[in-house]
């Protein structure tokens, strides 16, 4: 009979209050992405997230539904809303604005990134563009005592030219009043031990989260991956061969790989996740719950 570990940490048994997670959600484009959006916040709230991010899209294209979202999570529920602003398709008085409006909405969470242009990785700065992510966060942090998180990039973001330039403009985000870091998701832990050490040595010094992405399907992972520069293992690889058209058996290689990954961290001292969600909640609670956490109620 197969018989799965509980969760550890160290050789303490997890429990409430070990570990600390936060989720990702996009805005719904339609009504049924619309209820699936609220069973999977529904379903994980209760497991009491630091924040609920809400992401802002492509050139900020969401923007509207990014509030009408945020000022839903505000009204019904009890959860922290982070907000994600980008610099790229916003001029700095539009991000100036946005920002303060979402501070009288009541959110204290923001997550600042530079985001991506529509047509690719190019894109032409305006006269009130931003350049850098960091002159952002020192202006967001001028416009209300916000909390804020920005991205860290284990294997490097596409568009930096080497992986020391790359953390040096993470230190620069950290040092302008950033507050933590959310990593991109990766496959093989040892990047982001590295990527944390890499960081350490440099003199980053904010906390650097986990970005977790479950393989709920590995073809379009994969897609994902590609385009962000995001490496697969060749072992991962050849576990999902052959299950495109086996939804279950791909279901256990993904719960599998899942709790390997998150419990291998937890067992190298990492107590804080976040989890790209895709509005979906089984997998991510499968592994919250594997995690120690338990459900309470969200007014």
């Amino acid at each position: 009979m197969l018989r799965i570990a509980p969760a550890r940490r160290g050789s303490r048994f997890l429990g409430q209050g070990d570990i600390d997670v936060s989720f990702e959600f996009f805005p719904p484009r339609t009504a049924v992405m619309e209820k699936s959006l609220w069973r999977a916040i529904d379903r994980l709230g209760p497991l009491r997230p630091t924040s609920v991010a809400v992401t802002s899209g492509i050139d900020g294209t969401t923007r509207e539904r990014t509030r009408v979202t945020v000022e839903r999570i505000l009204r019904e529920t009890t959860l922290a809303p982070a907000v994600h602003l980008t610099r790229v398709g916003n001029t700095r008085a539009e991000i100036a604005e946005t920002a303060a409006a979402y501070w009288n909405l009541g959110v204290r969470k923001l997550v600042a990134l530079q985001g991506d242009a529509s047509t690719g990785d190019r894109y032409e700065l305006g006269p009130d563009d931003y350049e850098y992510t960091c002159d952002m966060v020192a202006d967001l942090k001028g416009i209300a005592n916000f909390e804020i998180t920005v991205a860290g990039y284990p294997e490097k973001h596409p568009a930096a030219g080497t992986v020391a330039a790359d953390i040096a403009a993470l230190k620069d985000k950290v040092d302008a009043g950033a507050d933590r870091i959310i990593t991109q998701f990766f496959f093989d832990n040892k990047l982001f031990f590295r990527f944390e050490e890499q960081a350490r040595t440099l003199g980053v010094e904010a906390p650097i989260i986990p970005g977790i992405l479950p393989i709920h399907n590995f073809k379009q992972v994969a897609a994902v991956a590609a385009r962000c520069g995001v490496s697969i293992p060749s072992w991962l690889v050849r576990r999902f061969e052959g299950l495109e058209n086996d939804p279950e058996t791909h279901r256990l290689a993904a719960a599998a790989f899942a709790a390997e990954q998150v419990l291998g961290l937890v067992d190298r001292g990492v107590a804080e996740f976040h989890f790209f969600t895709l509005n979906r909640a089984d997998l991510v609670y499968g592994i919250c719950h594997m995690l120690g956490l338990r459900s309470a109620e969200v007014a």
